[in-house]
């Protein structure tokens, strides 16, 4: 079986020795170059090909974002962000870099780790990462894509006749992002429908999530307080705090601790049976890019009990895996390109129902 070939991109020598040595000791793994900026990245991407890439963002020359974004778009290659930032602006390059396709963020070891913890994590990830299809530089193919669905591209769909909605749930995980940017973009300042929204994103990357969604998007994002009515969400997005499931009940958002689903709290199934559970016919869900099953079974029961659902497709998809699962059961009515989504929830809005306070 052809070994694992890892490009490391990190300025601190300190930490760059430390993560060639824990590579270098798996049998599985080839380290094929260690780059100190940017610029030093791309050029030995471009001339070694890895498989994947291990990159820190605060680089000096080139930054880790601007190196990410041109490998995207000229060299599509798995990303791995490995970073101990933890300051709101360098959390935002961390977004940026998501957005803009790299598949996931590591923090570096901090040092108190339990013995072999952090390396034993580390080297799954690396090898799941380097698995992964990446599609090129999102934000280039996303314009091309909408301008296929102007023209009509192939979809999957079934038209929707929903007089409107008086909730949509949103979920997402690997490549999340970028994805829902792209659906709330798309969504007018008319549109007053509170959107749940729950992404896969551990602390302390998660912390700025919200402050930078909402510079993105020009709408209000919120993290909720346990026990506020869903209808003093009308117009926002409501996001899932790290570490609690986000539910629907009596018409009030509420914060649990419930067990994990799929080792995932916050968990989009439980936020979307919920949503079944208390709207029926007049909720909306889409189930988005992301590595898994979460989502699948919930955005079947909103889907029975009448509710608009829609999955993202395979082409657009950094990861078809949740979306996929999805589409396997039956539960998504429509399965559409990412350009087409935010459209459909957009026309939801014309007949919007009274949110239950």
């Amino acid at each position: 079986m052809p070994k694992t070939r890892v490009l490391v991109v990190e300025d601190s020598l300190t930490v760059r020795r430390r993560l060639v040595e824990i590579l270098a000791g798996d049998p599985d793994i080839e380290l094929v170059g260690e780059a100190e900026d940017g610029k030093q990245a791309i050029e030995l991407c471009l001339k070694h090909r890895p498989d994947m890439i291990t990159m820190d963002i605060m680089l000096p020359v080139m930054s880790g974002l601007a190196a990410t974004e041109y490998i995207m778009a000229h060299r599509p290659t798995p990303i791995l962000v490995v970073s101990a930032s933890i300051n709101r602006g360098e959390l935002f390059k961390i977004y940026d870099a998501l957005a803009a396709g790299a598949v996931d963020v590591l923090e570096k070891p901090l040092g108190n780790e339990v013995d072999g913890d952090w390396e034993r994590h580390f080297l799954a990830t690396v090898k799941l990462v380097a698995r992964i299809r990446v599609i090129t530089h999102p934000r280039a193919r996303l314009a091309a894509l909408r301008g296929r669905a102007m023209q009509g591209g192939p979809s999957t769909a079934e038209p929707s006749s929903k007089p409107g909605c008086a909730v949509v749930a949103i979920g997402a995980s690997t490549g999340g992002p970028g994805a829902i940017v792209e659906v709330l973009r798309a969504l007018p300042a008319s549109f007053q429908t509170p959107v749940l929204f729950v992404l896969h994103l551990n602390e302390p990357f998660g912390r700025a999530f919200a402050e930078w969604l909402e510079t993105q998007i020009g709408r209000r994002v919120i993290y909720p307080e346990d026990g506020a009515p869903l209808a003093s969400a009308r117009g926002c997005v409501v996001l899932a705090p790290a570490g609690r499931h986000l539910v629907v009940r009596g018409g009030r958002l509420r914060l649990t601790l419930d067990p994990e689903r799929y080792s995932c709290r916050p968990s989009v199934d439980v936020l979307f049976e919920s949503v079944a559970a208390e709207f029926g016919a007049t909720a909306a869900a889409c189930l988005l890019t992301g590595m898994g099953k979460d989502g699948a079974l919930g955005l079947l029961k909103i889907r029975q009990a009448g509710g608009l659902t829609i999955a993202q497709d395979e082409a657009t998809s950094v990861i078809y895996g949740m979306p996929r699962e999805a589409a396997l059961l039956g539960a998504a009515a429509q399965i559409l390109p990412l350009a087409r989504i935010g459209p459909e929830l957009a026309a939801l809005h014309e007949d919007e129902p009274e949110t239950r306070s």
